[in-house]
């Protein structure tokens, strides 16, 4: 799904939305290591090459998600970069309540959770994926052997930007920001 692959651009975008904002947490799972060091390795060069600062939180647990937001109070953030990975999309209402209450702007990897009231999403098309693998699963049905059939990857990128949730932090969504949205939710 090339979902770790995006975390630059994702990083990128969310500076482009929230430009004041230096000093960025980023929610990762351990418990999936490969991921989260991926994660971090794409966040922390991005971060270098704009000049932002990161603080790293870990959470395995809806628990350890809480704690890490209220790490996130006493330490004042100015945004929150929630890695993509499953535990932390089963997770999204969770993250983005309290990315609301601790009013924090966040950006996270999924569309869902823009949906679910989030500020911004940037990430493979879960649809277009769901097309591919019922395109794989039917040359199987069909016939075809797995192992003969090319591999494939997400072509197709979604940002999503909440503006009711722009709004409620205050920020204005930037027109170049609206112009390449590929979903705005108002």
């Amino acid at each position: 799904m090339l979902s770790n692959e995006l975390e630059a651009k994702r990083l990128q975008l969310l500076h482009q939305l929230v430009p004041q904002a230096r000093r960025i947490a980023v929610l990762v799972s351990p418990a999936n290591v490969t991921n989260a060091e991926m994660t971090l390795r794409d966040v922390e060069a991005a971060a270098r090459t704009i000049g932002l600062q990161l603080q790293v939180l870990k959470a395995n647990t809806a628990r350890e998600i809480e704690e890490g937001f209220a790490w996130s109070e006493r330490e004042k953030p100015d945004a929150i970069f929630v890695g993509a990975a499953a535990f932390l999309n089963i997770h999204r209402v969770q993250l983005v309540q309290l990315a609301a209450f601790h009013h924090l702007p966040a950006t996270y990897g999924q569309r869902e959770a823009a949906e679910a009231g989030g500020l911004m999403s940037y990430g493979p098309s879960i649809f277009e994926a769901y097309r591919q693998w019922g395109s794989y699963a039917g040359r199987v049905l069909k016939g075809a052997k797995p192992t003969e059939l090319p591999v494939v990857q997400s072509t197709k990128f979604e940002l999503v930007i909440n503006n009711m949730t722009a709004r409620m932090f205050g920020l204005t969504v930037p027109s170049s920001l609206l112009a390449i949205a590929d979903e705005v939710i108002e």
